[in-house]
């Protein structure tokens, strides 16, 4: 495993921020160019290997990133991985469009043409493997290439999770070749799974009060889910958002801190290697002190004690 590179576009004058976004692009993906509205472009990418698999997260504003064909000894038989983190992008391939909102994903051919419109404020998880790898894995691969994967889907809940959890252990540059291979190998498995399964998450459309869960699920770790995010993102009023939580006795933030604070004390322990501050920030707590003070509030002990009092269910 390589070590974790990060570039961002602060390091250089704003009038060469695209530019050098661009070149960095273009030394990931072979073929990849950016276009915005302005030079002065804000945004950072960390960078790493594991395996067989290139993994990227990057953080951008509004653009339109598109990767063209530039010669067979630079495109490889690869197929690339895009999901939604925060914001929101429409992924276009073949003539085929798939939509993303946090946690849906997309795959693309890596051989051929595509292009990605990036809403503003938006963070994506991507990741570059062999198409043969996943093709022995899901029968009839292009079949489900530049089509939007529900974050609700089966599966597709766990491999966001799972890449987050790789994020957040952070530099293993010295890990065992046989431990790299052996999770990329589950990163596949996982990614096959929520591939198949998806197909059950779009039988039938929602009723409303299952696509605002969804979507909060979905969106649970962006710290912009607020009650006018997801009547924006859905199309609908926020007296009706309102009005769907009140009927389960609550109301909309205080539901999401529920569900955030529930998921953290599970990282808690299920992760001890990250510290307090980690978790905070992953689970959609933009301070630290203030993710103690809810926690100390909702479990009636702070977050430290609590790993300690329930470590032994882990170990």
């Amino acid at each position: 495993m390589s070590v974790i590179e990060t570039f961002a576009t602060q390091c250089v004058a704003p009038p060469q921020r695209l530019r050098y976004w661009n070149d960095v692009s273009a030394e990931t993906f072979a073929g990849l160019t950016v276009d915005a509205a302005s030079e002065d472009f804000q945004a950072q990418m960390a960078r790493w290997k594991l395996g067989d698999l290139t993994l990227i997260r990057p953080t951008s504003p509004k653009a339109r990133v598109s990767r063209w064909k530039t010669g067979a000894s630079e495109r490889p038989d690869r197929i690339i991985f895009h999901l939604q983190h925060t914001g929101s992008s429409l992924n276009m391939q073949w003539q085929r469009e798939a939509e993303l909102h946090a946690g849906d994903f997309t795959l693309c051919h890596g051989a051929d043409p595509y292009a990605t419109d990036l809403s503003d404020r938006n963070e994506m998880l991507v990741v570059e493997m062999s198409r043969a790898s996943l093709a022995s894995r899901i029968p009839g691969l292009e079949n489900h290439l530049c089509r939007a994967i529900p974050g609700d889907a089966p599966g597709s809940r766990l491999v966001h999770d799972f890449l987050l959890s790789l994020w957040r252990q952070g530099d293993q540059s010295d890990a065992d070749p046989d431990w790299q291979e052996g999770i990329a190998n589950v990163f596949l498995d996982l990614l096959a799974f929520a591939v198949k399964g998806a197909g059950s998450a779009l039988v039938a459309p929602k009723g409303t009060k299952d696509r605002v869960l969804a979507l909060v699920e979905a969106s649970l770790f962006d710290p912009e889910l607020k009650t006018s995010m997801i009547a924006r993102e859905l199309g609908i009023s926020l007296r009706t958002v309102q009005n769907i939580f009140a009927a389960l006795g609550t109301t909309p933030s205080a539901y999401v801190e529920e569900q955030r604070l529930a998921r953290a004390a599970e990282l808690l322990v299920s992760v001890p290697g990250a510290s307090i501050t980690q978790i905070a920030l992953e689970t959609g707590f933009n301070d630290s002190a203030y993710f103690t003070r809810r926690f100390r509030h909702r479990f009636l002990t702070t977050p430290r004690q609590w790993r300690a009092q329930n470590k032994a269910h882990f170990a």
